[in-house]
């Protein structure tokens, strides 16, 4: 699950928690709600830590050692 699925998550899941009053039977949507809201908020942690490790510090500024051949010394 990405950033971008988990705030889709996020936001439906406080719309239907928050915002909407009907009344289904066999289903209590704010429950519902609450429960993609959760379920987002996981995975967006989730996604920054494996993001973050992925790129580890400094993420694609970090710098590389280079090693350069000189070549045959001159004659």
């Amino acid at each position: 699950m990405g950033v971008g699925v988990s705030l889709i998550l996020i936001a439906v899941g406080l719309v239907l928690a928050l915002a909407v009053n009907a009344d289904v039977s066999g289903l209590d949507i704010n429950t519902i709600g609450w429960i993609l809201t959760i379920v987002g908020a996981l995975g967006l942690v989730i996604s920054m830590i494996f993001w973050s490790s992925w790129g580890g510090p400094g993420g694609f500024s970090r710098r590389r050692t280079t090693y350069v051949d000189d070549g045959p010394a001159p004659y």
